[in-house]
């Protein structure tokens, strides 16, 4: 038989002791006494429908972070509540408990339909009720207006980055060209002083050989350190000068940077002959320049193409927004659009486990949370440090580390940091929902997580992604 709490019982409790008697009636007619043994009550995510005044005993309410367990409240003062607290709102928001009710030790609850409990919010207390729906709906709302500025800003800083590393590469391909241009004409105009018959056919042939073989040392040239380079443009500088060559200093960088040495060049001039040997070492010259401004064009539009390619991985707009991912393309095409951001004192350590298999995942999202991440490291780092991404799996998951070399998190914030708009920067430098955003993709969006580790020098933020495909 269902135990009920008359009105002159009800009006003992905090909460309803401003009550009418009218009202009172009300809550004894639809609410009833429960008994509950130690143990769990209710749990954060099933569907709410009940509330819950406590009578006697002692309970603890816990929050899931992280998935970890926390203890937010223990209590055994009579009159507490907890259960569906947000009946009030209806479906607009989804009906769930939003923490863990568990009785420590045998407990008495006053119970109420949430359905009841709604409908005595909004016919009691409706003024209450407008004000309470403003500041849920409004701080809501305002948090889905910040978090889209703050992707608009991340969006705007990555794209000056982005706008900076694709211009240096244009620019070197533009002044290569320029450059090219000018020698091209003046391998024109050397090969007309060659051609205009004082070389025969044979030396003329064998000019052109020696040009082949100029460009062929060109590309198994070796890495010269600058002491080395330097000390061999002195030697084939001084070789030339000892033949009276006009210019020798100004050659001998593009030569030496093709491979030529003075042993080189006496076979040359066996071939061609001491009177033909300054135009024909122009010629090639203007042959090895023409190479080697060829080879910076090649490199920087590949450059270019490389940077668009990481643009492209990392936006994922030509793809599915839920696709099967190797999360180390992820992380690079990140770097890549951050690279304008890094400082030069800061080095960047990638220590990935190839092993790890692909996983399911909103991709671009997932971007997102890595931009955050980094983005907070390199903050806390300043002009040097060290930041080390690593990967790995656990458990049936895929991790990923950003560790940086900072002073870490102080532990009196550490517990808000994911909370939205806490931030620790100054006013006007941050919105606070960076972490936040990064939680709701990482928890809700792809059932991970996120761990925080810190320390003075070493702050560490593992992210886990689920291996097989997401539940829900």
């Amino acid at each position: 038989m269902t135990s009920r709490l008359t009105p002159d019982e009800l009006r003992t409790l905090f909460l309803f002791e401003a009550l009418d008697d009218e009202q009172l009636a009300w809550l004894a007619e639809h609410g009833w006494v429960e008994e509950h043994p130690a143990g769990l009550i209710y749990a954060e995510g099933e569907p709410a429908t009940r509330f819950y005044v406590l009578l006697s005993g002692t309970v603890s309410l816990s929050r899931q972070v992280h998935g970890d367990s926390v203890e937010t409240n223990r209590t055994d003062q009579r009159g507490v509540y907890a259960g569906a607290m947000q009946a009030y709102l209806g479906s607009q928001v989804a009906q769930v408990y939003a923490n863990t009710l568990r009785a420590l030790t045998p407990t008495e609850s006053f119970v109420l339909p949430a359905e009841d409990f709604a409908t005595m919010m909004r016919t009691w207390f409706p003024i209450a009720l407008h004000l309470m729906e403003g500041l849920f709906f409004g701080m809501r709302n305002t948090q889905t207006i910040v978090g889209e500025r703050e992707r608009l800003l991340a969006l705007g800083s990555l794209s000056a980055g982005l706008t900076h590393e694709l211009n240096n590469p244009a620019a070197a391909a533009v002044r290569a060209t320029a450059v090219l241009r000018d020698r091209v004409a003046g391998m024109r105009h050397k090969l007309a002083l060659i051609a205009d018959g004082r070389l025969d056919g044979s030396q003329l042939r064998h000019l052109v050989d020696l040009q082949e073989e100029a460009v062929k040392r060109l590309a198994a040239a070796p890495e010269l350190t600058p002491m080395q380079t330097n000390d061999a443009e002195d030697a084939l500088a001084e070789w030339l000068d000892a033949r009276n060559f006009t210019g020798a200093w100004d050659v001998a960088p593009t030569l030496v940077a093709g491979g030529v040495d003075p042993q080189w060049m006496e076979q040359a001039a066996e071939t061609i002959g001491a009177e033909y040997l300054e135009p024909a070492v122009r010629w090639l010259t203007y042959t090895l320049d023409t190479e080697l401004l060829m080879r910076e064009i090649d490199d920087s539009v590949a450059r270019i193409s490389n940077l668009v390619s990481a643009a492209k991985q990392y936006s994922q707009l030509d793809r599915a927004p839920h696709q099967t991912v190797d999360v180390h393309d992820l992380l690079k095409a990140t770097l890549v659009m951050l690279n304008a951001k890094i400082p030069a004192g800061v080095t960047v350590v990638k220590e990935f486990d190839r092993g790890i298999p692909p996983i399911p995942a909103y991709a671009a999202e997932l971007n997102q949370v890595w931009t955050n991440l980094i983005d907070n490291a390199l903050d806390a780092m300043g002009d040097s440090g060290t930041l080390t991404l690593r990967t790995g799996t656990d458990d049936g998951h895929v991790f990923v580390d950003v560790i940086d070399t900072g002073p870490g998190i102080d532990p009196a914030v550490r517990p808000r940091i994911f909370e939205p708009f806490f931030t620790t920067k100054p006013v006007g430098e941050g919105t606070g929902l960076g972490l936040d955003i990064s939680y709701r993709i990482v928890v809700n969006k792809h059932h991970g997580d996120i761990r925080v580790d810190s320390a003075p020098g070493s702050t560490r933020f593992r992210v886990l992604l689920p291996i097989d495909s997401l539940a829900g």
